[in-house]
């Protein structure tokens, strides 16, 4: 069992900027892959960013060079700061978590107006 809390999203102007923080908690060691994918409407889930343990980090190549993922003060939180926003970054965002299988967030919109 892992439980996510999620915060950030909301609406942001195309080219602003916008954070969104997780933090997991459970039965979970800190060998755990995190990191977040997104769901638009009518659209399958993708990759937005990952982040290893030692800090290897993964990007979709639809955000790559605009957002950055990191891990929080404790080895158990991810953030995600994501620049230069467009509308086609409109999605519902889910925080991740893979150790033997993968766990997802509850998900935290962001909408990007044109």
């Amino acid at each position: 069992q892992v439980n996510f809390v999620e915060s950030g999203g909301g609406l942001v102007q195309a080219g602003g900027s916008c954070r969104l923080s997780c933090g997991a908690s459970g039965d979970i060691l800190n060998s755990a892959v995190m990191g977040w994918y997104r769901q638009a409407p009518g659209k399958q889930r993708e990759l937005v960013a990952l982040i290893a343990p030692r800090g290897t980090t993964t990007y979709g190549d639809s955000v790559k060079g605009r957002f950055v993922i990191s891990r929080g003060a404790a080895w158990n939180t991810v953030d995600l700061q994501m620049n230069s926003l467009e509308p086609e970054d409109t999605a519902v965002y889910y925080c991740y978590l893979y150790e033997d299988h993968p766990y997802w967030g509850q998900g935290t919109q962001v909408t990007v107006s044109s």
